[in-house]
């Protein structure tokens, strides 16, 4: 029986250390994983090969520094996770194991604004024919990510804004996708997951502080304050689409007129080129438009960057991150929207905190959200019950 204090519980927490230190991280050499959890050497080592030896970890060889060295990561039999990325026009699911790798991964066209219960019927069959193409057995599923385009409501669950999937109205996202497959949900909203799978894979590696700005059919922007996602206590924080830049503007869907979301998203900038380049245009082709020259395309390409730096130097003011990442198909715009961005921050951020700030592409493009949710599960999951799991030979992992 372990007691608070005793070696057996003292024992037990260091395991659960390492394992969360390598968990998080992906793959670490053990010096890398005395220097995070502040462990000895020795006693990394020691638990390195008791972790080996029930399975939890895998051990290879390579080099640090210029010198040999051991990178220690979970186990690819320890267990899977499912990401579950929903956009306004897609469905995306990928697995992927607790080694950071991705098994499997695919992508569909799904009006998902139209019906919640359409697109959770496509989600559990893309999530079971993918699982069955890994050859995985289900029970080894630890949990499933889940990211949703819209506000989530902390203490209910549910979507915060009606208006942003009118369809959706009262579900309960986590709720239903775990009835279906009987696994853990964790849910996000799609800019949030943006933010985890950038810091995880992608432009914010390296990184304890940014700002992931996803401009699509709206715009959103996910929060990472020292390395954790800041949601805010009613889950809405980083809904910078609907900082107001003109009080006599547009009308926005959230009510209030001349949001930023107003000048920047695809609904609203569309239309400023339809006429000109006809009623199938969509924010994919503008940008590819622009990047071949095309001049009406760069100016509204240019004018949404000016908007959303306007946006992210009111972030600069307040939050001081050190990176903004720009997610979504503007970002393949490159310097023809990115450099607008940085003006407006040049021009409206204290330069102090514009100084130290850097503006980059995502460099996950639309899979950023998917992988956010594989990087959701992987944060979320304990660690007690990895360990746990891989003691009896032959048990299953997760059940």
């Amino acid at each position: 029986m372990e007691t608070p204090g005793s070696q057996t519980s003292l024992h037990r927490a260091n395991l659960e250390r390492v394992v969360r230190a390598v968990r998080l991280a992906g793959s670490l050499t053990q010096a890398e994983i005395a220097r995070s959890t502040g462990l000895s050497a020795a006693t990394v080592s020691n638990i390195v090969r008791e972790l080996k030896e029930g399975g939890t970890v895998e051990v290879t060889p390579t080099s640090a520094g210029g010198r040999r060295a051991r990178s220690v990561s979970l186990s690819g039999d320890a267990g899977i996770v499912v990401g579950v990325d929903f956009g306004h026009t897609h469905l995306r699911v990928a697995i992927g194991n607790l080694a950071h790798q991705v098994l499997a991964e695919e992508s569909e066209p799904l009006d998902v604004d139209a019906s919640s219960a359409q697109g959770f019927d496509r989600a559990e069959l893309l999530v079971k024919r993918l699982i069955e193409a890994t050859g995985i057995g289900p029970d080894k599923i630890v949990g499933v990510g889940l990211g949703v385009p819209g506000p989530i409501d902390v203490e209910s669950g549910t979507l915060g804004s009606t208006a942003i999937l009118p369809g959706w109205s009262g579900i309960n996202p986590s709720q239903e996708l775990s009835g279906r497959l009987g696994v853990p949900v964790y849910v996000d909203n799609d800019a949030n997951l943006g933010a985890l799978g950038e810091l995880v894979w992608g432009s914010g590696r390296g990184v304890k502080d940014l700002a992931y700005i996803k401009v699509a059919s709206g715009v959103g922007a996910g929060l990472v304050i020292e390395g954790q996602i800041y949601r805010g206590p009613g889950g809405t924080a980083g809904e910078i689409g609907h900082i107001t830049l003109d009080e006599s503007g547009p009308v926005c869907r959230c009510g209030n007129r001349g949001c930023l979301e107003t000048f920047a998203a695809a609904r609203y900038v569309l239309p400023l080129l339809q006429s000109s380049h006809g009623p199938d245009l969509t924010m994919e082709k503008v940008v590819q438009l622009a990047r071949e020259g095309d001049p009406g395309c760069r100016r509204v390409v240019a004018d949404v960057g000016r908007h959303v730096g306007s946006g992210v130097a009111n972030l600069c003011n307040l939050l001081n991150p050190s990176r903004v990442v720009l997610g979504g198909s503007l970002a393949e715009a490159g310097e023809l929207v990115l450099a607008p961005i940085r003006e407006s921050v040049s021009r409206y951020a204290i330069p102090s905190a514009a100084r130290r700030l850097s503006v980059l592409p995502g460099a996950l493009g639309a899979r950023a959200e998917v992988l956010g949710a594989l990087a959701l599960v992987l944060g979320e999951m304990g660690d007690s019950t990895l360990l746990d799991s891989s003691v009896p030979a032959g048990t299953p992992a997760f059940t």
